[in-house]
């Protein structure tokens, strides 16, 4: 098992989480060789822009040991929340939300430890920085984690747009 450091990302780290993003979409079955470059491009601009303004904050995992490249990646865009109850109805729900994206790891570092570790840094981080709901869509073969670290199903739907 290698040994890792997380930190946070800076926007000259925006090409690498593109890169991330791009490899994820591809791992899951949602994109086409013909389309990851634009996305790559696309996601690379969005990142350097949003990353410098507080748009976006990310972290990446690194190995400790030469050549310390990073092996996984993860993310918070922030939303403004429109204020709400809570599920009980009881409590008032105000300020930002942060939908968590581009959760990666790089296969051969997986089931090491790495996405929990990227997934807890985050979630210790949210509540300083005004966070006060975290969302996330999971992929299959993320869903357990994130319901080990006590994220739950809710009722989002989505509907689906042509392009």
């Amino acid at each position: 098992m290698a040994s890792f450091n997380i930190r946070q990302a800076t926007p000259a780290d925006a090409r690498l989480v593109a890169i991330q993003r791009v490899a994820m979409f591809r791992d899951m079955g949602r994109t086409v060789e013909a389309i990851e470059q634009p996305l790559l491009e696309a996601c690379a601009d969005y990142f350097k822009t949003a990353i410098a303004s507080g748009e976006y904050a990310g972290w990446i995992a690194s190995l400790v040991a030469a050549p310390h490249e990073a092996i996984g990646g993860a993310g918070v865009q922030f939303r403004p929340l429109v204020p709400r109850t809570d599920s009980t109805g009881r409590f008032l729900v105000a300020g930002r939300e942060g939908l968590i994206l581009n959760v990666y790891v790089e296969r051969a570092h997986r089931g090491q430890g790495v996405a929990r570790a990227l997934m807890e840094t985050l979630i210790r981080w949210a509540p300083g920085a005004g966070i006060v709901r975290l969302v996330l869509h999971a992929s299959p073969d993320g869903r357990h984690l994130y319901e080990s670290l006590g994220f739950v199903n809710s009722n989002e739907m989505l509907f689906p747009h042509s392009p």
